[in-house]
């Protein structure tokens, strides 16, 4: 990441600027009736057979349209079918992939599917499928994607990391009123456990991440949503009661209804597909943010 441009890149109605090696800042100015949407997502699997990709297009389509900011918390892609990995299966490896040179289709037939929304592209980042090709590959996915849009495209994308923040600065018209909110993304880890889906995180997360309003994972494939009320001391004495967001986000590969493979032989249930919208807007002349998700 060292290196990279730390100047702001215009795009819609936000500008993206880089402010350290696990942090950007999306920057928007608003007035009287401003809304600004942007779309939570991980977990695309986009080579994986599996992958529900016309549900996914309609989604990065409603992207396009709103002018939404897209960010992708982690496995893009599913990479699975290649040597050295044990998960591999002819079943699941889609008719174009089935070459001599797999990861450099992967490449290139991602950045065909990615390439119409390549100005609404904010960030992706990497998960355990991208990292487990780079580890036995020693070539990043990702970064090719990524590096791939901006060429061909003049993308403003950002690469994160496998965890990061995203600042989102909010600049009244006039010049002041400047709020902030603070995202902290995790790809995920672990396997989410069969009754708690990975809740119990939340707690845990809320004691080391006192600076994030809201807290996105993946990985798990699961879709939920928890508020962690905080009584918070301002510098002037006074106690406030503010509100931090967990969000974690699903997939859009459907493996349940396959009624075999891996998925299905050790027991798993169907899981829930689709992504998030984050919205701010003004009211009051104040900032304020909902979620909802995409189906």
């Amino acid at each position: 990441m060292k290196g990279q441009r730390v100047f702001y890149y215009p795009i819609m109605n936000y500008k993206i600027k880089r402010l350290s090696d696990n942090c950007i800042e999306v920057r928007c100015v608003y007035k009287v009736g401003f809304s600004q949407d942007f779309f939570l997502s991980a977990d695309w699997h986009l080579d994986n057979p599996k992958c529900n990709r016309k549900l996914l297009t309609n989604h990065l389509n409603e992207a396009k349209e709103k002018e939404a900011g897209i960010f992708v918390f982690g496995d893009l892609f599913c990479a699975m079918q290649g040597k050295y990995d044990n998960r591999s299966s002819k079943s699941d490896i889609r008719p174009e992939h089935q070459s001599g040179k797999y990861l450099d289709k992967l490449v290139s037939t991602s950045y065909d599917f990615c390439e119409p929304y390549s100005d609404n592209f904010v960030l992706i980042s990497p998960g355990n499928h991208e990292t487990a090709i780079t580890k036995r590959h020693e070539t990043d996915l990702t970064q090719r994607l990524i590096e791939k849009l901006k060429d061909a495209n003049k993308s403003p994308i950002e690469m994160g990391r496998y965890s990061g923040w995203i600042r989102f600065v909010f600049e009244h018209e006039s010049g002041g009123n400047i709020k902030k909110f603070n995202l902290f993304y995790h790809h995920g880890y672990g396997g989410g456990g069969p009754v708690t889906k990975g809740v119990i995180q939340t707690n845990r997360r809320g004691i080391y991440l006192p600076d994030a309003t809201f807290i996105v994972g993946g990985h798990v494939h699961e879709r939920w949503e928890v508020d962690i009320m905080r009584e918070r001391l301002k510098q002037s004495g006074k106690t406030i009661i503010d509100t931090q967001r967990h969000i974690q986000l699903p997939t859009y590969k459907e493996e349940y209804l396959q009624h075999g493979g891996w998925h299905v032989e050790r027991g798993a249930p169907p899981k829930p597909l689709g992504g998030a919208w984050l919205r701010f807007f003004e009211k009051g002349s104040k900032i304020k943010y909902q979620n909802f998700w995409a189906e």
